[in-house]
């Protein structure tokens, strides 16, 4: 039996009792983590576990993945490449922020430890350098620096090992981390592309494959070429959270509000199984998002329910504070009661740009009421919250606070009847939100831009152009619910004008 087949196996149906990472994995079923064969030059009594650990890391199941880099280490302690996964395991590149400066010191010692031990191939040594320009010098060099330096890297080892699939798959991924989200072009997405396609056909049923081609066509201009890997990675690795929920930003892309809500239901489970609360409230926060456009309120109302009976979630998260924090403003907002979204209270301890989603509901709420003179404090702390991200060198978080400011400003000045800055301020706000790519923590924004720039211009009696406006947000967002409803009234209206 060829190596590749003993993987493919080993990840399908290992259940060792003496795993600790495979406990926390335990299914009653055999796992099923995808096929994945990563060679090194450890000791081959280690390479089914280090190859399980790659699975996990292509699924973003970051804590068992270091529990069984750890475990390999143990067993083989001159395994260096045992230490590189490890340290690929603080290194959240698709998520934000990509690291924590808590864990920073621990991912450098790692990689340390790696080069001591000293590689065993000029391959296995690259990756380890390349991983360690992403830690070093992380207190004077900005992230996006060392990041571009990371894909530099990563591209030049992808060059040299053209037959090595793991090099190819890593530098897909390392392009994909390192893209601009204001390049409307998708140029990294699409050379992540190139890189797996071919991949995906000569190996369907690895897990990092699919997972980074979602990723890669996760925007409005490639999202139909998604669909086929969305539809095969929940089954390629159903033991990962990750993995079942993946599928649902594509499905979302495209307005496949069923096929969202199947994902993040079988995902907020097997999160909740593995005790994952930032995996379960962000499939939560997207299963949130498709019972609102389907009209299923009653599910959306239980969603936010049982949110508020998870207790001790912790805030300073960003992917928990999040999700927790956007789940009942969509509700509110996208429901139009204006009266509960003024009434929201933002959560403590947040980051300020999380903190900033309840301040604009509030905001919002209080100008669509009527109440502009009490919204343009919420205006003031939204405009507070973009210089403090400024300064610290977070420009795009800056400007989607800045784009929420606006829509703040365009619905206080109508309330004011001031109903040129009002459409002046609203259009500013869609332009800049179209001209930049949402992250992957949201499914989108509470309410896009340019929909609000479709109700406004129907509130000022121009449903012509409102349908202009509402056409264009479809395109962005297929099947959003008050698109829809937007574009139908203001046909009505054009109609009858």
């Amino acid at each position: 039996m060829s190596h590749w087949s003993r993987v493919c196996l080993s990840l399908m149906f290992i259940v060792s009792p003496s795993s600790h990472a495979q406990e926390e994995h335990n299914h009653g079923v055999p796992e099923k983590l995808g096929r994945v064969s990563f060679p090194t030059s450890c000791l081959p009594a280690v390479q089914q576990q280090f190859d399980r650990g790659v699975a996990l890391l292509h699924s973003f199941a970051y804590t068992p993945a270091e529990n069984t880099f750890r475990g390999v280490a143990e067993t083989d302690p001159r395994c260096a490449m045992a230490h590189w996964g490890i340290a690929m395991t603080y290194f959240h590149q698709l998520w934000d922020p990509p690291l924590s400066p808590a864990t920073i010191s621990t991912a450098l010692r790692e990689v340390q430890l790696a080069r001591q031990i000293e590689p065993g191939s000029e391959r296995e040594r690259k990756f380890v350098n390349a991983l360690g320009l992403i830690y070093q010098d992380a207190d004077t060099v900005p992230y996006r620096t060392r990041a571009l330096n990371y894909e530099r890297a990563m591209r030049e080892l992808a060059a040299e090992n053209l037959k090595d699939t793991e090099s190819q798959v890593f530098c897909a991924l390392a392009l994909l981390a390192s893209a601009s989200p204001a390049d409307k072009t998708h140029a990294n997405q699409k050379r992540a592309a190139d890189l797996l396609e071919p991949l995906y056909l000569a190996y369907p049923d690895h897990p990092g494959i699919p997972h980074y081609l979602i990723h890669a066509y996760d925007n409005a201009e490639l999202a139909p070429r998604g669909l086929a890997a969305a539809r095969a990675y929940s089954k390629i690795a159903p033991s990962a959270p990750h993995a079942l929920h993946m599928p649902s930003h594509i499905f979302t892309r495209l307005g496949l509000w069923d096929d969202s809500i199947a994902s993040n239901l079988a995902a907020r489970a097997a999160a909740h199984q593995q005790g994952d609360a930032g995996e379960e409230l962000h499939a939560m926060d997207y299963l949130e998002y498709a019972y609102l456009q389907t009209g299923r309120d009653a599910d959306a109302a239980e969603v936010v329910r049982q949110l508020g009976n998870m207790p001790g979630l912790d805030s300073e998260d960003f992917k928990i504070g999040y999700a927790s924090t956007a789940m009942p403003v969509r509700y509110a907002i996208e429901r139009s009661q204006w009266t509960d979204a003024a009434n929201i209270i933002p959560p403590t301890g947040a980051p300020p740009h999380v903190v900033a989603i309840a301040v604009w509901a509030r905001g919002i709420g209080l100008a669509r009421t009527g109440r502009a003179a009490e919204a343009q404090t919420e205006t003031d702390k939204l405009r507070r919250i973009d210089a403090e991200l400024r300064t610290s060198g977070n420009d795009y978080w800056a400007t989607q606070v800045g784009i929420l400011a606006r829509e703040v400003m365009a619905w206080s000045a109508q309330a004011n009847s001031n109903l040129e800055d009002a459409l002046a301020l609203m259009r500013q706000a869609a332009d800049e939100e179209d001209a930049i790519e949402k992250l992957p923590v949201t499914p989108g924004p509470i309410v896009p831009a340019r929909e609000q720039l479709g109700y406004l211009l129907l509130q000022q009696n121009h449903p012509g152009l409102a349908s202009r406006e509402f056409a264009t947000a479809l395109t962005n967002a297929p099947g959003r619910r008050g698109a829809l409803q937007g574009a139908a009234r203001a046909a009505e209206l054009s109609s009858q004008k």
